[in-house]
């Protein structure tokens, strides 16, 4: 006769427990990321509170306003200009390090001693913190000690006093320059581990087949290449349009209004001003305007990957 609940099956059961580690671990590897979002939270929520505020650091006692800040600033012709130049930053910036960054990446996309020698040094500009960049740019673009200017100077003596960021015509120029020299790596980067993560076989079926280089190129490393591009994409227009630190570095938002994005503007208006409130409401709006444009970009690439499919 069988005899059930023996003390080996009673051993086996107990070792089958979870234990209150066990319990514990999923609250213990989702704790950093709700830390970390507690801690991204609490200072949005409350610059968040500070934009419908009059708070100003030169009077303590701050009350509610509504609408106040927002409605001022739409009216205002700092808050269009900002817009203007904020604009045409992440258009010319994000335009020519997408266009610089896949001719990059396809051309180191090769095994030669070139393309080794190249591909280490392509991250240094990513290395360097954008502020000191900004410093090292200054000190070539100098009109008295520059060694851009003399190289310019070979070809035109009148270009040995070129003004670069010094003069408002040329502002945008000159932050542009420095913004693709910095980031133009990040794109190529990652159009290049892109092209690495290509299989072999549909392009070696297609140049057995005949195909001719330019039809590979468009009919199958293209559309390959497609979310690496838009990955990339995405990340500069957000980290292009909350630019603050090259220009800020470069002029401070000048000469005049050149470079005043929002992000400068915000801070202009928070700790230049002490208005604490209205600065708070470019950086809200400015957040609006990212979260938009992300989400548009993103849904665009989710339907078209859902056409591929």
């Amino acid at each position: 006769m069988a005899v059930f609940g023996s003390s080996k099956d009673t051993e086996t059961v107990e070792r089958l427990k979870p234990t209150r580690l066990d319990l514990l671990k999923p609250y213990l590897i989702i704790l950093p990321a709700l830390i970390l979002t507690i801690g991204i939270l609490i200072p949005f929520g409350t610059g968040e509170v500070w934009s419908f505020t009059d708070y100003n650091l030169m009077r303590p006692n701050w009350k509610f306003a509504g609408l106040e800040n927002y409605i001022r600033m739409m009216k205002s012709e700092q808050f269009w200009n900002a817009i203007r130049v904020s604009s045409t930053y992440v258009f010319f910036a994000v335009g020519a390090e997408l266009v610089l960054g896949v001719i990059i990446g396809l051309l180191l996309n090769r095994d030669n001693l070139v393309t080794k020698i190249f591909r280490p040094l392509l991250i240094l500009p990513l290395l360097i913190a954008p502020v000191i960049a900004v410093l090292m740019w200054r000190l070539m673009m100098s009109t008295q000690f520059g060694v851009l200017n003399y190289f310019l100077s070979l070809f035109d003596k009148g270009l040995k006093d070129f003004p670069w960021a010094g003069v408002a015509d040329y502002a945008m120029f000159t932050v542009v320059l420095i913004d693709v020299w910095i980031f133009t790596p990040f794109i190529a980067l990652l159009v290049l581990a892109g092209l690495r993560s290509f299989p072999r076989a549909p392009f070696e079926a297609a140049q057995v087949d005949g195909a001719s280089k330019w039809f590979i190129f468009r009919t199958q490393t293209v559309p390959m290449l497609t979310p690496y591009v838009t990955i990339a994409l995405i990340f500069r227009l957000i980290d292009s349009f909350r630019i603050f630190d090259i220009p800020f570095a470069l002029t401070k938002g000048g000469p005049g209004d050149a470079l005043m994005t929002l992000q400068v503007t915000a801070y202009t208006q928070s700790f230049t001003y002490l208005n604490i409130g209205r600065g708070a409401a470019y950086m809200f709006l400015t957040w609006i305007i990212i979260y938009l444009v992300s989400k548009f970009l993103v849904n665009h690439w989710m339907k078209w990957r859902s056409k591929l499919s």
